[in-house]
């Protein structure tokens, strides 16, 4: 595949943001890592090489990003107000400088995909823009960020908590999710099977059509099944 690096000073983040983009035509697919991951985590995973021959042949380009979440929701050193404050940043930095840097050159219609902590960046980013991003992969997620925030919450930690925001989101923004294609998907017996059945099962409760596996007898949260995934569900 033809493979790109590069980066750039965030002014949201007011750091520089390192990149790797794969391939120059087709569909965009938006990579997260997994938690604290960086962005070279999919291709050392094999998903972006499981997509190699889609790449070449025009029909995808990938683009794998970095993650703060050693600086935000991960980051006990600081209040969870600022852990909050910080992904809002990170939020900025994809909506205001990745997507478009994406959509210049590809002309949108992008995939979010990503497993684990990537998941709840995918599904988290579908939420926020619909229409922009027409399909969120998610695979093993988590989507509520509860967990990070020792009991304290706010606006913020609401409006990044795909689970809590689309259960209140209005007939519009509910109208608006059904432009995204929704796939979840993971082992029977990962420990977050329970937070991945609750988010499939309340997006159809919306009316937000969804496709969910739930694969029988095995974990699922981890590179091999994510990577034998990928190719069917893009």
């Amino acid at each position: 595949m033809k493979r790109e690096y590069g980066s750039w000073h965030s002014p949201a983040l007011g750091r520089s943001m390192e990149y790797l983009w794969f391939g120059d035509r087709g569909r965009p697919v938006l990579f997260f890592p997994t938690s604290m991951g960086r962005f070279f985590q999919n291709e050392d995973g094999g998903l972006t090489g499981a997509l190699a021959d889609k790449v070449d042949a025009g029909h995808l380009q990938l683009v794998c990003v970095d993650s703060v979440d050693a600086e935000s929701w991960y980051d006990t050193s600081v209040h969870p107000r600022d852990r909050a404050r910080r992904h809002d940043q990170y939020d900025r930095y994809l909506r205001e400088e990745m997507v478009p840097r994406i959509c210049d050159r590809s002309g949108g219609n992008i995939v979010v995909c990503g497993a684990s902590f990537g998941a709840y960046h995918a599904a988290n980013l579908a939420a926020r823009i619909p229409g922009t991003v027409t399909k969120a992969i998610l695979f093993s997620g988590l989507y509520h960020v509860g967990r990070y925030l020792d009991g304290y919450w706010d606006d913020l930690c609401y409006f990044h908590s795909p689970q809590a925001a689309i259960a209140n989101m209005d007939d519009a923004w509910i109208q608006r999710l059904r432009m995204v294609e929704w796939i979840v998907a993971t082992g029977e017996h990962d420990t977050l099977i329970a937070e991945n059945r609750a988010f499939a099962e309340l997006l159809w409760r919306k009316g937000i059509p969804a496709h969910a596996e739930f694969w029988p007898g095995v974990f699922g949260h981890d590179w091999p099944f994510w990577r034998d995934s990928i190719r069917r569900f893009i």
